[in-house]
């Protein structure tokens, strides 16, 4: 009797497993109107959109790319100093103010909804801070009921989109037998879903419940509350610079019962103030004399790996580059970043970490310690690795 084959396991399905398995991906800021949304946008941008004292300033989505701060692309373009430097990225969506009924409609809600749907993840924007200059949507400053009425309104949305896509799904009549199991299995998912959703609960929090095939018609549904999240505190000047306040732990225990996610206390008054002053040195004097520090670089750099974004380094005298590409991608996959040629006609790809070249100095001490290496297809790509590729398309080689 022949042995019985080992099964193999299946890694267990996490948030990583969500969503769009790109390299271009967005986040959105969210909140109620009035908690420094717009703001903090400006901060991070350095641009100067409306931020007025009244609901719903902003209408129309902003849109931009902004740089995100890496000492080990600072430390390779001072090494390589090249000819041509292109920093990593993430884009940053200001979407418009959201109330209590706007999966209903309710302030715009259906348009600022859709403008959430075409992100990749949530920045969750809260007020802490009291000013009756400053006017609340709700009249009054609650964090944990904004957040509440917030995610409140994705599942409402999300629930509706649901049940119209059970809806249409139950008009089809399939008549192959392949199309009728496709049809059983998303039926499936889709109740499944449903009762998530109408148990109160998250569709990123719920991953212990969904299996691949449920990822996968969940990843083709693009539902808002399977986005990731992280959630920002608007505090007043003093509260931030003496760190306390009287909902931070309130807020904690919040993100906590609900899945997790970081949580960055900031103060929009103090990045205002910041970015009104020029240059980098004058910067960083005026935030010492003051006893200040910026949130901006915790925020950037947390919101990109919290849509799974890593990014791999390609550098020498004729230019620097951090590729962005998805956590997971495998070796040809990290090379199509670059252009499809490399993934097409990949052949292997030489690779340093990038620890491994800065305390050895050069690739060549890199290369004479032995830890410089060739990797196939199935190398998955690490987040700071430095990278060659080898192709070969049409008889034509290359290498970048």
């Amino acid at each position: 009797m022949p042995p019985k084959k080992k099964e193999v396991e299946e890694e267990p399905l996490g948030p990583w497993s969500l969503g769009r398995f790109s390299s271009n991906l967005k986040v959105g800021i969210v909140g109620m109107p009035n908690v420094g949304k717009s703001t903090l946008y400006n901060a991070l941008t350095n641009c100067a959109i409306p931020a007025e004292n009244f609901p719903f300033c902003t209408i129309d989505p902003n849109n931009t790319r902004v740089n995100v701060p890496d000492e080990r692309f600072d430390w390779l373009v001072n090494t390589h100093k090249p000819k041509s430097v292109v920093q990593p990225y993430l884009e940053v969506v200001d979407i418009a103010g959201l109330v209590k009924g706007a999966a209903d409609g309710a302030g715009l809600g259906n348009a600022f909804l859709s403008h959430i749907k075409a992100t990749d993840g949530v920045i969750h924007c809260l007020r802490a801070f009291d000013d009756a200059d400053v006017i609340h949507v709700e009249d009054r400053v609650d964090p944990v009921e904004d957040i509440e009425i917030i995610t409140n309104e994705l599942r409402v949305k999300d629930l509706e989109f649901m049940n119209n896509a059970k809806a249409k799904l139950d008009k089809d009549r399939p008549t192959a037998p392949a199309a009728k199991k496709e049809k059983e299995n998303e039926m499936s998912t889709i109740d499944k879903v449903i009762e998530c959703l109408e148990s109160g609960k998250d569709v990123r929090n719920n991953m212990e419940n969904w299996t691949t095939n449920d990822v996968m018609y969940l990843n083709k549904y693009g539902l808002l509350t399977s986005k990731p999240a992280m959630y920002l505190v608007n505090l007043s000047r003093n509260d931030f610079q003496r760190k306390k306040n009287k909902w931070l732990v309130k807020i904690h225990e919040w993100i906590q019962a609900h899945g997790g996610g970081s949580l960055i206390p900031f103060c929009g008054e103090v990045e205002a103030e910041l970015q009104a002053v020029e240059g980098e040195e004058e910067k960083e004097k005026w935030l010492k004399e003051n006893e200040l520090t910026t949130s901006l670089p915790k925020i950037i750099k947390t919101a990109f790996s919290m849509v799974h974004l890593i990014y791999f380094f390609t550098a020498g005298p004729d230019e620097v580059k951090a590729w962005c590409i998805r956590k997971g991608y495998k070796a040809p996959q990290a090379a199509g970043a670059i252009h499809t040629d490399f993934e097409r006609g990949f052949i292997c790809a030489e690779v340093m970490s990038f620890d491994d070249l800065k305390s050895m100095g050069t690739e060549q001490e890199v290369k004479a310690k032995g830890r410089y290496r060739q990797e196939g297809k199935g190398y998955t790509v690490e987040d700071g690795d430095v990278i060659f590729f080898k192709f070969n398309v049409s008889g034509a080689k290359g290498k970048k």
